[in-house]
């Protein structure tokens, strides 16, 4: 039973930082894409960054420079700090893994959609006001 459990959301003021914490367990495949994603009531989910098998991060062009996306060493947890947040950026965001994307299609967050991840963590709210 794969389970991915995602944690650091909450308010914070414009210009500040949090930081958003997903761990997988039961997940047996090694070096997985792995990736945020954020929705908003009435919008699509939208990629926000991403790690592939290579420890490769993209990001979408809305957060380069903003978001960073890190992994633990043994790679059963992802990490995505956020800096500088905007009221924009307020969102639901989701966690997601997937072993069968190839890592040129994990790198394009651009193109990342729902249906791209076969697992999801229950999201967690950021709000920026």
């Amino acid at each position: 039973q794969v389970q991915l459990v995602e944690s650091g959301g909450g308010l914070v003021q414009p210009g500040g930082s949090l930081r958003l914490s997903c761990t997988a367990s039961g997940y047996s495949y090694s070096l997985p894409c792995m990736a945020w994603f954020r929705q908003v009531p009435g919008k699509e989910r939208e990629g926000v960054a991403s790690f592939d098998s290579d420890g490769v991060a993209s990001y979408a062009d809305s957060v380069k420079g903003r978001f960073t996306i890190s992994q633990d060493r043994d790679k059963t947890s992802t990490f995505l700090q956020m800096n500088s947040l905007k009221p924009e950026d307020t969102a639901t965001y989701y966690c997601a893994v997937e072993h069968r994307l190839s890592r040129w299609a994990c790198r394009d967050v651009r193109s990342l959609t729902k249906a791209s991840f076969g697992y999801w963590g229950q999201g967690t709210q950021v709000t920026v006001s």
